[in-house]
């Protein structure tokens, strides 16, 4: 077994390109004609004999050890070198020089109607945008918030509202690959960064439970700071129709709740900032669709931990699992997205059994009809 180098990767006859990554991250992007067999499976899977076997993980560091129990097997396995991110560092330093003027005329042109049309419906049915405000466009690296750097240079081109923008990066404690290719896309893309930078990455090193969702929060907050400091009013992040749809599913499923991702939130911890998601009403399917017309090509997850310990975005994620619920009943009724959706605005309250108001205090349907509290620990008769 030996590592080979992204520019020597071999395409058909007798090789066979195998990402050991999850099936969320494959999805995100991978390289054209490879197969998916998640890290977990690669023991029990048959592959064809006589295939030379080349194995992409994200980094290349567990590819290495996948190839090394596959050679051991009888195979002619090889690990890619620099892995997935690798082979995309070296594509982008073939980037076209007029990949952000093509991107920006298909805005206008080709994806107006199922991106740029639904970004500034979001915009104005939920009035995320104010005269006067100076917004902080968060950049996480991934097509979704680089998609929505695009539609807000168009919408500022347009010059209906006056408002200022800052391109914000920040910088948790990537690897220099990972920096580098966010770096590249942006410098690619037209689009200029301000960069900062922390140590979240080192700080929920350790965490156990829940260090994504750890990470997150924190980042958020940093986030709120140098936009505030910056002058900013606003922070956009990239959440769209799916995530929202996702997390009023996860929020039944997981946490006993019903709720729902909002297009606009104001800070409990930074008074007078606001956080605001102009790509609500805009399907990942149609991101998807912008990002591999032009051929670009983004890191799904730039956290350095990725691909050397158990995260939440893995392929036992709870989000993940709801994904591929959704799909499931969709492919039985193609209007289970959209009820999905609408679910959180048809909320009858004479309906619900209990709810909280803005200040957290909980109504329950009984309330103030006189009937008698039911004994502690006995339901009501169902057939009533």
């Amino acid at each position: 077994m030996e590592n080979i180098i992204c520019e020597s990767l071999p395409d058909g006859g007798d090789n066979l390109i195998v990402d050991i990554r999850d099936e969320n991250s494959f999805a995100y992007g991978h390289i054209e004609n490879s197969i998916n067999v998640p890290a977990a499976k690669i023991s029990e899977y048959d592959f064809p004999r006589g295939k030379k076997l080349y194995i992409v993980c994200l980094t290349g560091r567990k590819s290495v050890q996948a190839a090394e129990e596959l050679t051991k097997r009888g195979f002619e396995a090889y690990s890619l070198a620099g892995g997935y991110a690798g082979w995309l560092k070296a594509c982008l330093g073939e980037a076209q020089a007029d990949i952000a003027q093509k991107t920006e005329e298909g805005i206008r042109g080709r994806f107006s109607k199922k991106l740029f049309s639904k970004f500034a419906k979001a915009i104005v049915t939920y009035n995320l945008i104010d005269a006067g405000d100076k917004i902080a466009v968060c950049i996480s690296g991934g097509k979704d918030s680089f998609l929505m750097a695009k539609l807000f240079q168009e919408l500022k081109r347009h010059n209906k509202i006056p408002f200022d923008l800052v391109f914000l990066l920040m910088d948790p404690g990537y690897s220099p690959e990972n920096r580098e290719i966010i770096e590249r896309n942006a410098k690619n893309l037209n689009i200029p960064l301000t960069i900062f930078e922390t140590d979240i990455f080192d700080s929920v090193y350790n965490i156990e439970k829940s260090p994504c969702y750890i990470c997150a929060r924190m980042r958020r907050g940093h986030l709120y700071a140098k936009a505030r400091e910056l002058g900013c009013n606003k922070i956009a992040l990239g959440h769209h129709y799916d995530d929202v749809i996702e997390t009023i599913l996860m929020g039944m499923l997981y946490g006993g709740q019903m709720q729902t991702m909002m297009p606009r939130v104001d800070s409990a911890n930074f008074k007078g900032m606001r956080l605001i998601r102009p790509m609500y009403l805009v399907r990942e399917d149609d991101i998807k669709a912008w990002r591999d017309f032009y051929g670009l090509k983004f890191l799904q997850c730039a956290c350095r931990f990725t691909d050397t310990c158990s995260v939440e975005g893995g392929a036992n994620s709870k989000r993940l699992k709801v994904k591929r619920l959704i799909r499931a009943l969709k492919a039985e009724d193609p209007e289970i997205e959209q009820n999905i959706f609408k679910s959180a605005e048809n909320v009858n309250l004479s309906t619900v059994i209990a709810y909280k108001d803005k200040s957290g205090v909980r109504h329950r349907f009984t309330d103030g009809d006189g009937a008698p509290a039911l004994p502690e620990g006995k339901a009501d008769d169902p057939r009533r």
